[in-house]
């Protein structure tokens, strides 16, 4: 079982002394635990191993689903980002230790963002461009939402898979996984 959470309000907190972050962001910690479990399982010594010549090799995948939390943080600190091509510098994480090292790291700042969040900064308009060309727009919480959160999960889901077809077992997300069945009397 896991500690109650932070950013998560309570029945008895009332919604006038909520801050944004636990309005808006209830679930981030249930989410980043469960991404952390998914990274806990990567085997070291896989990590050229790719499930297709077009996947991502599986340290690629674990790199970037262990670093979006500061994707989800530069949303919250930069007022928008231009990756001039080719994109965002390679990860240099090597290793599975590395990795929950980063992620732990990463997912401390982003809670301790949304939780100094405030409703003016969460509806600002922020955007990402490619050169100069726009390609993400919309409100720091809408787009925090969905490339810090949905993205992840996203991304998280495709790790799964490389998981199981390795043979790992898969940690539950949303309930119990096939390899987390409760055992029936």
């Amino acid at each position: 079982m896991t500690e109650p959470s932070t950013t998560q309000p309570t029945p008895t907190t009332p919604v006038a002394e909520l801050a944004p972050g636990a309005l808006l962001f209830p679930d981030l910690d249930a989410e980043l635990e469960a991404t952390r479990r998914i990274l806990e399982r990567v085997p070291d010594g896989k990590e050229d191993w790719r499930p297709h010549e077009k996947s991502m090799t599986l340290g690629e995948l674990a790199n970037h689903v262990a670093e979006l939390p500061a994707f989800a943080a530069l949303m919250l600190t930069a007022d928008g980002v231009d990756f001039e091509p080719p994109g965002p510098p390679p990860s240099t994480l090597k290793n599975t230790a590395e990795r929950l090292a980063a992620f732990d790291k990463l997912s401390g700042e982003l809670r301790e963002l949304i939780g100094r969040l405030t409703w003016d900064k969460a509806f600002e308009q922020w955007q990402m461009r490619i050169g100069g060309q726009p390609v993400l727009s919309g409100t720091r919480a809408e787009l925090v939402r969905r490339m810090g959160l949905t993205h992840s999960a996203h991304h998280r889901a495709q790790l799964g898979v490389y998981l199981r077809l390795l043979g790992v077992p898969i940690p539950g997300t949303y309930g119990p996984s096939a390899d987390e069945r409760p055992q029936r009397a």
